[in-house]
């Protein structure tokens, strides 16, 4: 009996979710963006079926409404969940547009930046999927190896598996890569209009740099109500954490 009120109440959420949703791009496509906020909101308030679809199309009604951090955000928030996207990456950019700071990002050099460009190909699930297609073929590799009668095609199973374990190795260790890079990357937007960077976790310290609405930078540690953070050309500094949103 539980399990069938279980089910039910998961298929109605399903339904509701759905049905706000839908109901979110009837107003957006009539220019009612305010509603279809509140639509899109009203999904991910109640942790219903979230969906890069939905954050993408909440990032839309924010740039519509010139609301520069809500738009970033949910961007950002849109990537997480499916990397790459181009459309939501083109949206992004043009929305960037609209902020007042211009922080350069400084890119890695050498080795570091190789393994990063390398393993940032895919993400860490893509990866993982990799993965597993290179096992299975390695499984068949090995099943040929081992019910070949002729020596030629031995050495060429054996050949095959090597190089194919070499592979899985690297795929193994790109994706584990890319596991510890995602959870310990923490992207957050800056929603005050203006913030100030300091020195220290407090306000006497020294202001380092006045942020803007909409500005991207990275929590590394928290201390309090404190957020230390870094910005993309390397800057450290702390921040009051009420004034910048987490992505993830």
């Amino acid at each position: 009996m539980k399990n069938i009120l279980y089910l039910f109440l998961l298929i109605s959420q399903v339904f509701f979710a759905q049905s706000s949703f839908e109901k979110g791009n009837d107003f957006y496509q009539n220019g009612k963006y305010q509603q279809a906020i509140a639509e899109y909101e009203n999904i991910i308030k109640e942790d219903q079926q979230q969906s890069a679809e939905l954050y993408y199309n909440l990032g839309n009604c924010y740039y519509k409404l010139n609301k520069v951090a809500p738009s970033i955000y949910n961007y950002e928030k849109a990537l997480v969940l499916k990397p790459g996207d181009p459309q939501t990456l083109n949206n992004l950019k043009f929305a960037k547009k609209l902020t007042i700071d211009e922080i350069k990002e400084v890119p890695k050099v050498g080795f570091a930046k190789l393994i990063q460009n390398f393993t940032g190909i895919f993400d860490y699930n893509t990866w993982a999927k990799i993965s597993v297609a290179i096992s299975f073929v390695f499984l068949l590799s090995f099943i040929g190896y081992y019910f070949s009668q002729r020596t030629i095609t031995k050495r060429i199973y054996f050949i095959g598996m090597f190089v194919l374990l070499l592979v899985l190795l690297l795929s193994v260790a790109a994706g584990m890569s890319e596991k510890d890079h995602f959870d310990n990357d923490r992207p957050a937007i800056v929603f005050a209009e203006i913030s100030e960077m300091r020195s220290e976790p407090q306000k006497a310290g020294s202001a380092i740099i006045l942020l803007h609405e909409g500005a991207k930078v990275y929590v590394t540690e928290t201390l309090g109500q404190w957020k230390k953070i870094e910005l993309t050309d390397g800057t450290e500094g702390w921040i009051d954490g009420s004034t910048i949103k987490e992505v993830k």
